[in-house]
């Protein structure tokens, strides 16, 4: 019997969370897992804050994760990783991308985007990965790519890279960006040892 585990993603309108959540869900039900996901989509079209939660076990009751309760939280911008980090487990594991979105204030020159939010996460969470998801999804040849980048890494932290990933991406992408999204996981998978 397989437990439930739980993943948190997080990050800011426009960043392709939703797909990321998909691709990751669609994986799973592939691999014969009860999947429940939800979403949460604030502000998004404005850069607000977007969430997905997805559960995944043998048999999983609802799709979403209460404070305390993620084993992994996976920020797809360094800011939001702060705002959701009461919902991961003591025991947890954080996976932030290096990507610095400023919120409305910021870009209205009325307050500055935090100093150190990478190093005050880590102090507080042994099992920290920091990754450039931007700067190899530039080096694949499209920015576009950054959260397939993150995904890949997500699949790897939880040991998942022998499920069929290029079919997952193939029937969750447009085809004509196949090619480069299945480079772009691959890139991901390969940041974390």
């Amino acid at each position: 019997m397989t437990e439930t585990r739980n993943i948190l993603l997080s990050g800011v309108g426009g960043q392709g969370i939703i797909l990321a959540s998909k691709i990751l869900s669609t994986g799973l039900i592939n691999a014969g897992y009860d999947v429940k996901m939800s979403e949460v989509h604030g502000m998004a079209q404005r850069g607000g804050s977007v969430t997905t939660q997805v559960r995944y076990g043998d048999k999983v009751d609802s799709p979403i994760i209460g404070k305390g309760q993620a084993d992994i939280l996976v920020s797809f911008e360094v800011m939001e990783t702060g705002r959701w980090l009461e919902y991961l487990k003591l025991s947890g594991q954080v996976i932030i991308n290096q990507w610095e979105i400023g919120s409305a204030p910021i870009l209205s020159g009325k307050s500055l985007y935090p100093k150190g939010v990478i190093e005050e996460i880590a102090s507080k969470v042994e099992e920290t990965t920091v990754i450039d998801a931007a700067r190899l999804a530039r080096e694949i040849g499209n920015i576009r790519t950054m959260n397939v980048v993150i995904v890949g890494a997500l699949i790897k932290a939880l040991g998942l890279e022998a499920l069929d990933w290029e079919e997952v991406i193939r029937s969750t992408v447009k085809p004509k960006f196949v090619d480069v999204n299945i480079i772009a996981l691959k890139a991901g998978m390969d940041q974390i040892q």
